[in-house]
Parts: C-alpha cells; sequence; structure tokens
C-alpha cells in the first residue's frame, strides 16, 4: 500500500502538471477571470488526485483532466454570475461630460497575461494555448452563453473534441451536443477573430502605430491620441459603467477625466489576452515615482486602434508580475 502511494506522488505530478497551463486558460475561457481559473485548476487538480487510482488509461491524461476541469468550471457556474464588460450591459454609449460612476459589486470580465496560460510570444513549443482563443472579444462574448453551452463550443471548436466525446462528458446525446454548437457559433459570429486583431504587431506599421500610443499618452497629447482611433472605435473601463464610441469622445473623455498631465504617464508591454497591451503608470503632482493605474488591452484594425478596454484593477499588476512602480 505504501509503495503504491509512493508511486502515485511520483507518478501523479510528472503526468498532470505539463498540462496546468492550457487548463487554466480552459478555465478563464470558461468563467471570465484569472482569479477563478487558478482556484477551480487547484479543484480540478485535488479531484484528480483523488480520483487517480481509477484512471485506466482509456483516454489520455490531457482529455482525462480537461473533463475534470470542465466538470469543475460548471459546478462552479451554478453559483457564479457572467462576468461583463460595460458594452455588453445593453446600455448606449455615454457622454465624456456625465460624470462617470463606478460599480464595484459587479464582477467584471478580467484579463489573463499570455505567459500564465502559455499563449507567450517565446520558443513556439511552449505555446499551448492559441491566442485567437483568450482574446478579450472572445471570451467576453463567451460569457453570455448558457454555461453548458459555453462548454461544447469551448470542448468542441477550442480543443476539437469529437461531438461524441463532449456528449459523454455532458450526458447528453451528440445531437443535443451538434444543436448547442450551431446556436452557441451564431451566437459568438460577430466576434470572430480576424488574423490582424489577434496577431502580435508584426508589420512595421503596427509597430509604429502603438509606439505612437506610448507616446500620445506619455505626453497626454489630445490630438496624437485622437489620431490613433478607427471612426468607430470603442473605448470602456471597467468598473465604471460608462463606455464611449469615436475618436472624438475618447478625446475629450481623457482631456478632461484622466487626472495626469503631460510627463505624468507611463507605459510598459504587458501581453495580456494574446492582444498588444501596456500597463499605464501614473503619478499625480508632478513628482515622485509613477505608480499603477490601469492595463489596456487593445484591438488593431486597418491600421488604427479600434478599441481599448482599460482595466481599472490594480491588484492585477501584482497577480502579474508587473512593476510595484516606476521611478521618476
Amino acid at each position: 500500500m505504501r509503495e503504491k502511494q509512493q508511486l502515485k506522488e511520483e507518478e501523479f505530478p510528472r503526468l498532470a502538471d505539463p498540462y496546468r497551463r492550457e487548463l487554466l486558460a480552459h478555465c478563464y475561457r470558461m468563467l471570465g477571470s484569472v482569479h477563478d481559473a487558478e482556484d477551480l485548476v487547484q479543484e480540478t487538480y485535488l479531484r484528480a488526485w483523488r480520483a487517480y487510482d481509477n484512471f485506466e488509461g482509456r483516454s489520455s491524461m490531457r482529455t482525462w483532466l480537461h473533463r475534470i476541469a470542465t466538470n469543475t468550471c460548471l459546478d462552479a457556474l451554478e453559483s457564479r454570475k457572467r462576468r461583463p464588460l460595460p458594452t455588453g450591459l445593453g446600455s448606449p454609449s455615454s457622454d465624456p461630460s456625465d460624470t462617470l460612476a463606478q460599480r464595484t459589486e459587479v464582477d467584471w470580465l478580467e484579463p489573463v497575461q499570455d505567459a500564465m496560460v502559455g499563449a507567450g510570444g517565446g520558443d513556439p513549443a511552449t505555446i499551448v494555448t492559441s491566442r485567437e482563443s483568450i482574446r478579450l472579444a472572445f471570451v467576453a462574448a463567451l460569457q453570455h452563453l448558457p454555461p453548458r453551452q459555453r462548454a461544447v463550443l469551448l470542448l468542441r471548436d477550442v480543443l476539437r473534441w469529437k461531438a461524441a466525446e463532449v456528449a459523454e462528458l455532458m450526458e447528453t446525446s451528440t445531437a443535443s451536443v451538434n444543436s448547442a454548437l450551431q446556436r452557441a457559433r451564431a451566437q459568438l459570429k460577430q466576434v470572430t477573430p480576424t488574423e490582424e486583431s489577434v496577431s502580435r504587431p508584426t508589420t512595421a506599421e503596427q509597430r509604429e502605430l502603438l509606439e505612437r500610443y506610448v507616446v500620445a499618452f506619455e505626453r497626454k497629447d489630445i490630438a496624437a491620441i485622437v489620431d490613433l482611433f478607427t471612426s468607430d472605435a470603442v473605448w470602456e473601463m471597467p468598473p465604471f459603467l460608462s463606455w464611449y464610441r469615436g475618436p472624438a469622445d475618447i478625446g475629450e473623455l481623457i482631456r478632461t477625466s484622466c487626472p495626469a498631465g503631460p510627463g505624468d504617464m507611463r507605459l510598459i508591454p504587458a501581453e495580456l489576452n494574446g492582444q498588444p497591451s501596456f500597463a499605464l503608470y501614473l503619478r499625480e503632482g508632478g513628482d515622485g515615482p509613477f505608480q499603477p493605474w490601469n492595463l489596456h488591452v487593445l484591438t488593431l484594425r486597418e491600421g488604427a486602434v479600434s478599441h481599448v478596454v482599460a482595466f481599472f484593477d490594480r491588484a492585477l499588476f501584482d497577480k502579474f508580475g508587473l512593476p510595484a512602480e516606476i521611478p521618476a
């Protein structure tokens, strides 16, 4: 008995640990929260450890763990509401002169760091999660699907499971799986990622655009900021309820509501959700170090910025290993 336990303690981590990052990605897509996803991955490994004696190898370790993770997520979603972005609440775009209203009691959608889910830009051999599958618009749209429909779409279209395998996990028929998949695809059709909007900035034009973005914000050059955006660009910033459409309104919002003056902001790359992104640091009063302020996740289209989600959750800076401050 002791030898069997020792074998389990040696064998289980060796076989199961390589899948931790892609399981985190799966749980993140299901829940829309990096914090919840980490908790559910821990719960997945705990359940798998307890059940490992009964694992007979009829499926791969990867499939078995994803099966447990999916059920763990579905259990969790029974007591959790969906995580929206401000644009997902159904309200119209706001006037930048209106007073900003926060809703900290709302469980907002969170970003995720590429490296945490194996979508970093290093050695291709280490990339275990496609950037398209963690794109912010895709994860936000997933939150509008019923949990089981969400799981079906992810298992079929992201993890590439067969319909029969999904049906077995969901304890339903293949026909029901195919029907749920069809409904989920129809709802997500409008946010299908394009190659340009999900790729790393690889062209000289894209890199130049992002350099202009950094310079414009660090100088708080409103005219230059306005010039960065497409005509239908969207700006939103949870936990604030308001969202804004169009370069003029975005520029006016930043001019009137951002407390920084020229030279009071610093931006550094953040690598979030497989998209161009920055951590913005701010100092007030004109001296002292720059402090964490918000995280920008950008969508690019046609050589301009078409969407920015600015996350005002400073706890994410520590979560993602970003500097606690930037010296003056």
